[in-house]
C-alpha cells in the first residue's frame, strides 16, 4: 500500500512570490487606508535627514507605528513635530516591502486639541526662559523721540492703518513697513527675516535704519497667533539691537514674542503711542516751561538789580574817593618849583666845583709827561729792536757756517723740506683763497638779507623816518611835542622840521607841557622867579 506521504497534496491554492505577496499586501494597504487621521505622540524625532525626509513614530499606550513625513510636504505643514508632541496626523497608510512594515505617510500634522497647544507653548517658555531670552536685564529703553520707525505686520490689514493714523495725529515721522505674513504657512519665518533684515540695515545707508521697531497683529485665536511663538521669531526679537515694541493681538493675548520684545503693547494702536509722544502736548510743554523760565530770568534780573543798587548806596561817592589823592596831588604840585630850584642850584655848584679843578697849565704838564714817557718808550724800543737784530744776524752767520759744513745728504734734505715747505704754502695760499671767497660770498649774501630788512627800502616806496633831537626815531606821536626841533629822513635825504599845533583838539596830548625856563634872577613885577642858563 502506498503512503499518501510519499505524493504531493493536491491543493487549489494559488502560490505567490515574496515580492507578489508584498506588493499585493501594499496595494491592499493603501486602498483600504488611503486617507486616515491618526491621533498620537511624537517618538524618536531628531529633525529632517540629510535627505530632507524626517522618520520618526507615532505611539500611545498600547501600540505604535512608523511614521514619515518626506522632504516635499515640509513646507506645507503649519506645526514643526517636536519630541513628545500630541499631534493628529492626516495621511495615508504605506507598507514597505523591503522589512515586512508599515508606516503612515503624513500629509498634514496639528497639535491635538488646545491643551497640548499650551503644553507645548508653555514648555517652550520654560525652555527659552531659562536661556535668559527673556531677562529684564537685557531688554533696552525705547528712544524718546524716534526720526524713523519700522513696522512689521501685514500691508493690508487694519493694524497697519491704526498705526499710521495714530503716529500722524501724535508725532508725524518716517515709517517704513516690512510687509509679511501673520498667520499661516511660513508666517512665523517672514517676520523673523524682517526683524533681521531691520537690524541688517546700514544707519547711513540709503534707506535709514529705524531707531525703533513694532511688531504688530490683530487679535485672533491661539492658532491664529501661533506664528509669533515660534521660536525662530522669539530669537530673533532677541537678538534685536534696534528697541522692539511687540503688540500682537488684543490686551488679553499673550505670545512669546511679548516675552522677549523689550516693551509689550496691549494693542497695534497703543505700541504707536508708545513710540512717539504727543507734539501738541511737547509743544504746550516747552511753551510753559519757556514762560516760566522767562519769569524767572526777570524775577531773577529784579533781585540783582535791588543788590546792585543797595550796594551802590553803600560805596562812597567819587569825590570822597578822590579827596586824598588829589590834596597829595596838589602838595606835589605845590613842592615841584622849589624842587627844581633846589636841584639846579646843587648841579651847578658840583659843576663849578669839577670846572675848578681844570686849568690850562695842568693840561699842558699832564700832555708835556705823556710826551716824554712815549719818547723814553720808543728809544727803549729803538734799542731792544737794534739788540734783536744783532743777536739774528749772529744766529744767521752761525746757521750758515754749520750749514756749510752738513754733508751732501743733509743738503738735499733740506732742499726737499724747502720744496714740501714751498708746496705747502701753496696748498696754504690755495685754502686761504677758498675760505676767503666763500667768506665773500657768505658776506654778500647776509649782505643781500641786510639790504631787503634795511628800512631804506622801505623808504625807497614813499615812506619817511622821523627823529629827535637825540636822532633816535619818533615811533608815536604822543612823544612829540609842540616846538620840538625834529629831521624828518626820506629816500633821498634829510630836511629838518619844528612840530607846531596839530591833531584833533579834543584828544588830550600825551606829552605834558613843557615848563617854562626861570632866569636866576625874578622878573619885575613877576610873581615867580625864572630860569637862566647855566653857561
Amino acid at each position: 500500500m502506498t503512503s499518501l506521504l510519499d505524493n504531493d497534496s493536491p491543493t487549489n491554492l494559488t502560490e505567490f512570490s515574496v515580492s507578489e505577496l508584498s506588493g499585493s499586501i501594499k496595494r491592499t494597504v493603501e486602498n483600504a487606508f488611503d486617507h486616515v487621521r491618526v491621533r498620537g505622540e511624537i517618538s524618536g524625532y531628531r529633525g529632517q535627514h540629510s535627505s530632507g525626509h524626517a522618520y520618526f513614530s507615532l505611539k500611545d499606550d498600547r501600540a505604535r507605528i512608523d511614521a514619515v513625513i518626506w522632504k516635499g510636504s515640509f513646507p506645507r505643514i503649519k506645526f514643526r513635530p517636536e519630541e513628545g508632541m500630541e499631534v493628529i496626523a492626516t495621511g495615508k497608510i504605506t507598507t514597505f516591502p523591503g522589512s515586512s512594515k508599515y508606516q503612515i505617510v503624513i500629509e498634514n500634522l496639528e497639535p491635538a486639541g488646545a491643551g497640548a497647544l499650551m503644553a507645548l507653548l508653555e514648555e517652550r517658555r520654560r525652555r527659552l526662559g531659562a536661556e535668559g531670552l527673556f531677562d529684564q536685564g537685557r531688554k533696552r529703553p525705547l528712544p524718546f523721540l524716534p526720526q524713523v520707525i519700522g513696522v512689521v505686520t501685514s500691508p493690508t490689514g487694519a493694524v497697519i492703518r491704526d498705526i499710521l493714523h495714530r503716529i500722524a495725529d501724535r508725532f508725524p515721522v518716517h515709517v517704513i513697513v516690512w510687509p509679511v505674513k501673520v498667520q499661516g504657512e511660513g508666517s512665523g519665518d517672514e517676520v523673523a527675516a524682517a526683524i533681521r533684515g531691520f537690524n541688517a540695515m546700514s544707519p547711513g545707508g540709503p534707506i535709514r535704519r529705524p531707531d525703533v521697531l513694532i511688531v504688530a497683529r490683530g487679535g485672533g485665536s491661539l492658532e491664529d497667533l501661533w506664528s509669533f511663538n515660534d521660536e525662530a521669531v522669539v530669537r530673533a526679537a532677541a537678538e534685536s539691537q534696534i528697541p522692539l515694541i511687540s503688540a500682537v493681538g488684543h490686551e488679553t493675548d499673550w505670545t512669546l514674542i511679548d516675552h522677549a520684545a523689550d516693551v509689550r503693547a496691549p494693542t497695534p494702536t497703543g505700541a504707536a503711542e508708545m513710540a512717539v509722544p504727543v507734539k501738541a502736548d511737547m509743544q504746550a510743554q516747552v511753551a510753559n516751561l519757556t514762560a516760566r523760565l522767562r519769569g524767572a530770568a526777570s524775577r531773577q534780573m529784579d533781585l540783582r538789580r535791588q543788590s546792585v543798587r543797595a550796594l551802590v548806596r553803600a560805596l562812597p561817592s567819587i569825590d570822597q574817593l578822590l579827596a586824598l589823592p588829589r590834596r597829595r596831588f596838589d602838595e606835589a604840585a605845590a613842592g615841584l618849583g622849589r624842587g627844581l630850584e633846589r636841584t639846579t642850584v646843587v648841579k651847578r655848584r658840583g659843576f663849578e666845583r669839577a670846572s675848578s679843578g681844570l686849568r690850562l697849565e695842568l693840561l699842558t704838564n699832564r700832555l708835556a709827561q705823556q710826551r716824554q714817557l712815549l719818547a723814553d718808550r720808543l728809544m727803549r724800543g729803538d734799542r731792544c729792536l737794534e739788540r734783536q737784530l744783532l743777536k739774528e744776524n749772529n744766529r744767521v752767520a752761525k746757521a750758515g757756517a754749520s750749514l756749510s759744513a752738513l754733508p751732501a745728504r743733509l743738503l738735499g734734505q733740506l732742499q726737499r723740506e724747502r720744496q714740501h715747505l714751498a708746496s705747502m704754502a701753496r696748498h696754504a695760499d690755495t685754502a686761504i683763497s677758498h675760505a676767503l671767497t666763500r667768506g665773500r660770498a657768505a658776506i654778500t649774501a647776509q649782505d643781500r638779507v641786510l639790504q631787503s630788512l634795511s628800512y631804506k627800502n622801505v623808504l625807497k616806496r614813499g615812506f619817511a623816518v622821523v627823529r629827535g633831537e637825540d636822532d633816535r626815531p619818533l615811533t608815536r606821536a604822543a612823544g612829540i611835542g609842540e616846538g620840538m626841533a625834529i629831521s624828518v629822513e626820506f629816500a633821498d635825504g634829510r630836511i629838518a622840521a619844528v612840530t607846531g599845533e596839530g591833531g584833533d583838539p579834543a584828544v588830550p596830548s600825551a606829552v605834558p607841557p613843557q615848563p617854562k625856563k626861570r632866569t636866576s634872577k625874578p622878573e619885575q613885577g613877576g610873581d615867580a622867579p625864572k630860569q637862566g642858563t647855566l653857561f
